[in-house]
């Protein structure tokens, strides 16, 4: 049986409904071709490296790639607003009492790698929380690396200063992820200096 989507509760403006439907389909979507591509030996070896944090559906790198495509093909409407609600979706619990998966975490670093020239600034504040909740660099790398820093060196402006502000407050956070992403954006688009805004 197909899992129920229980996306995360989200911050900030939510999506109005036809976004929503749009998002829940394209999730279930995504969801369902990775069960499919999916192979029991993957998943034990996925589960055992990552010490039983997050389940798997056993689907390879490229099936999650593809089915990111496929899925962005099949719902072309998507704007910004869907994608970052859909890899919010991704990202949570397939179901009640359900782990997070692997895949659909991949999946949705894939999505914002895919569209991340409609990603904001204020996007950080998302991308933040699934920085703290990864628990692997294999979905942490790809994420700064691929999403972030591109976003962050393309700012300008206000939107520049305002990415500074949280790119400041991470760098004395308490969660070494973070501490740590920002050492990473440091060396790839350095935005110290750029702090006048007090806040997002």
């Amino acid at each position: 049986m197909d899992p129920v989507l229980y996306p995360p509760r989200l911050c900030g403006p939510q999506p109005v409904s036809g976004t929503l439907d749009q998002v829940a389909a394209a999730a279930g979507f995504v969801d369902r071709t990775l069960q499919n591509e999916g192979a029991w030996y993957r998943a034990d070896d996925v589960e055992a490296r990552l010490g039983g944090q997050l389940a798997s559906y056993g689907s390879s790198v490229g099936a999650v790639r593809g089915t990111v495509r496929d899925a962005l093909r099949k719902y072309k409407e998507l704007d910004h607003d869907a994608v970052v609600h859909l890899a919010s979706a991704l990202w949570g619990q397939p179901g009640p009492g359900s782990r997070a998966v692997f895949e659909r975490r991949l999946a949705a670093v894939v999505l914002l790698q895919s569209t991340r020239t409609l990603l904001r600034h204020s996007d950080l504040t998302r991308i933040e929380g699934f920085l703290r909740s990864a628990g692997t660099r294999e979905l942490t790398e790809p994420l700064l690396a691929d999403v972030v820093a591109p976003l962050v060196a393309r700012l300008c402006g206000r939107d520049r200063q305002r990415a500074a502000v949280v790119l400041a407050r991470w760098r004395t956070d308490s969660d070494s992820q973070l501490r740590s992403a920002a050492a990473f954006i440091d060396q790839q688009a350095p935005l110290q200096g750029d702090t006048h805004e007090r806040s997002l």
